[in-house]
Parts: structure tokens; sequence; C-alpha cells
């Protein structure tokens, strides 16, 4: 277990910025507001990549992880101060020398799954009126910046973070980071990259608005800044249209805009990529379409760590196996939901989705002396299937106990299978239990 110098004991991190604390007062608003959640996770992972000569074909893993998360309240005053911090311990329930590779466990370098794995971090915060700094171990969670949790464990990032919402209904968020580390890694001093190019950056800095009155409306922008490789613009716009009591229908766009910047470390890149999507809902059907385009001979890119992805890509058909973001990619998606409520069975929900993309082609791809993309050929084509099935206990002794059930089918050209992810069908299983302990 590595111990990250900002996990100390939270009342000495405290104390190291306000020194005259009185102890009464760390007692009455510190620990009054603060929480302490303990969250197990069993994550049960199993891909069959069907074309992958060379490479390894199956991948099986079992794994349970537990996640203790406490946030303190604030210090009195008009600049309160408090800790946040997590520890968390992953265990290796099933694996093989053969059947690594799913990222929910950290790999030896005998080629075999660890049998355990642990970490603590934290980070120190400070609040004025109704704005919040944070430094230290994070999990930043926006469209130029977001860490996610597709595995045991959700990656972390060393940095800054500011959140403000000193107006009703706007949110402004920005935040610098120099350092990242996957879920199911140790290592605080890990790297921060472009995921599809695999290049580091030193440090990313971004910044954004979110509006969200009444009404329906959502407007948001984020630019951010991967030192030495790009600088990327986010734009967002949704509205939802409550047609009764029962009937809905929302529209979402998102759009990115990506240039090469600095040093250049990815290659040249001038890339365009947006969705937009439709949602008709009626009682406990939703029927949802979705078209996304990119427009350049690189791929759209984002976020990554050392080997695992960040979830900065919000566009409709990023799903379950493929983001269905490669250069000069058009995709189709047709997805429907269904909420089991209302035939009895509450907490019980389905999905099915497909998704279809065509049109790719980096033929004429030409990034300069660092080009870290053009490896998908010409007319590429694929498609992906969803399907999940998912209950969430809701009242008794397991109230809020989540199950997930997911499968996955993944078809694509084989000059693309080589570039991107091989022909494959997975299934995922997900049991998640919260546990409020303060």
């Amino acid at each position: 277990m590595k111990l990250n110098m900002s996990s100390a004991c939270p009342l000495l991190l405290l104390g190291a910025f306000s020194p005259g604390l009185m102890a009464e007062e760390v007692a009455g608003g510190l620990l009054a507001d603060s929480s302490l959640v303990l969250t197990q996770r069993n994550f049960y992972f199993h891909r069959n990549l069907l074309n992958n000569p060379g490479g390894q074909n199956y991948r099986e893993e079992w794994a349970h992880g537990f996640q203790l998360d406490f946030a303190s309240g604030y210090t009195p005053g008009t600049v309160g101060f408090g800790v946040d911090a997590y520890a968390h311990l992953g265990l290796k329930l099933d694996s093989g020398k053969g059947r690594t590779g799913t990222d929910l466990l950290p790999v030896g370098s005998d080629g075999r799954a660890e049998d355990e794995y642990s970490e603590v971090g934290a980070a120190v915060k400070a609040r004025v009126s109704r704005s919040e700094l944070k430094y230290g171990n994070l999990m930043p969670m926006n469209p130029v910046f977001g860490t996610g949790a597709a595995r045991l464990f959700t990656p972390t990032a060393t940095g800054f973070q500011l959140n403000s919402r000193e107006i009703d209904d706007l949110l402004l968020d920005a935040g610098h980071f120099t350092a990242g580390n996957d879920g199911n890694s140790t290592n605080f001093d890990g790297a921060l990259k472009a995921l599809y190019a695999q290049v580091e950056t030193g440090h990313v800095d971004y910044a954004g608005v979110a509006f969200a009155p009444a009404g329906g409306t959502s407007l948001s922008f984020y630019a951010s800044r991967f030192d030495d490789i790009w600088r990327q613009y986010y734009v967002n716009a949704g509205h939802v249209f409550q047609l009764d009591e029962l009937r809905a229908l929302s529209f979402d766009l998102n759009l990115y805009r990506t240039l090469d910047e600095g040093q250049r470390r990815a290659g040249e890149i001038d890339n365009t990529t947006w969705s937009l999507s439709s949602r008709y809902s009626q009682g406990p059907h939703s029927l949802t379409l979705a078209y996304q385009r990119v427009h350049g001979d690189e791929p759209f890119d984002y976020l990554g760590f050392d080997r695992q992805p960040g979830t900065s890509i919000y566009l409709a058909n990023s799903v379950q196996v493929v983001d269905f973001n490669a250069p000069n990619e058009r995709s189709w998606q047709m997805r429907y939901d269904l909420d089991m409520a209302a035939f009895g069975v509450p907490g019980l929900s389905f999905m099915t989705r497909y998704v279809s993309g065509d049109h790719i082609d980096d033929s004429h791809y030409d990034g300069g002396p660092n080009g870290a993309y053009g490896r998908y050929g010409s007319d590429g084509k694929r498609w992906e299937r969803d399907i999940e099935l998912r209950y969430v206990v809701q009242d008794g002794p397991v109230k809020d106990l989540s199950v997930r059930l997911r499968q996955a089918s993944l078809r694509s050209s084989a000059e693309l299978a080589r570039a991107d992810t091989a022909d494959n069908n997975e299934v995922r299983v997900i049991l998640e239990y919260p546990l409020s302990l303060l």
C-alpha cells in the first residue's frame, strides 16, 4: 500500500491551514456535517476477443472492492476549512496468467494479477460563501476532464479544483492537474495522457460554465489545455419538452473542437466531433435516436491515464465497448429503455441499444513528424449491440444494493479491428452496495 502525503490525519492537515483552530470549532462544523460511506463493489468481467491474431484472445477476472469515503463539513467563519479522504482495498477472487487485461486488477512482473491492492488518498478544501477550492487526490467529472468509474475503482488526479455556485442555477468549474492514478494502481505520480495517441502531458488546465435554469433547458461551455498536446473546446445545449404527465421529448447536442498545441506531442490535430440525440418517453417506455459525426483525419481523443481511460467524452454514441470516434466516422444509434416499476417491480430496469458506424477513413492522415494516429485505413465499418438489466433494492436491510448485468457484442472491418478494439463478446456483472456509516 502506498500512502499519499495528503492522506495524513484530517485534523493535522486542517491545523496547517489554521493553527488557532479551537477544538469546539472542529467538533461544531467540521464533524457535525461530515459523512462516511462504505461502498462495496463486486465486479465480474468476461471478454472473448474473436480476431486478435498474435494477441490474447480471452480475458476473464473477478474482483471485490471496498471503498471508504469521508467528507468533512467546514470549520466556522468566513473561510471554512475541511478535508475529504478515501481508502480502498481490492481483492482478487478469480484470475489467471492467460486471462488478465480487464484492468480490474494490477498485473505483476510475472504476468499474474496481484492478490490484493490498496490505497489511501485525501484532499484539503476551503469554502467561501458558495465557492469551494480543493487540492489533493480528486475525482473530477466534466466533459473535458472526467475520471469516471468503469472498473472496480475510479481513477484519481492530483491537483486543484474550484467549483463556484454564487449564482443560482450557474456552476463555474476550473481545475489544474499534474498527475493521474489508474483505478487499479497505487501510483499517485502516474501519467495524464491523450488516450488514443498514448502520449503524456505535463499538466492539464480547464475551465467551464454550466447553466441549468428551471424549465428544462441546459447550456454549458468548457475549454481545456493538455500541455503540448491540444486545446479542446466543448459546447452543450439541451432541452426537455414535458408534453403531459406521461410524455416527454428531449434533445441534446454535444460538440467538441480540438486543435494541436505547443510542441504537438501527438502531432497535428484539427478535429470537430459532435452528436445530436433525441429521446421520447411515454410512461415506462423511452426511445432514443442519435447521430454522431467526426470531422477530421484523426480520431476524437480525450483523457487517459497510464492504462485506463477517463470519461471526458460526452458524446451520444460513446457506449460500453467503443466510442465510435474514429477518423471521419459517422454513426447512428437506436436505444430502448423500460422501467419495470409500472409493471409492479420498482427498481428493475432494462436497456438495449444498437449503434452502427461507417465512413471511417484516415487514409489522408498527415500528422507531421509527431503524428500519433494514422492506423485506421479507409472505408471502415463497425457495429455494437448492448443489453443491460439492472435492479436496485428499494427498501429493507440492503436498501440501495444494485445488481447490473451487461452484455455487449462488437463487430468491425478487419483493419479497424486491429486499430481499435478487436471484435468481441463480453459480459459484465456488477454488484454495488453503499452503506452510510456517519
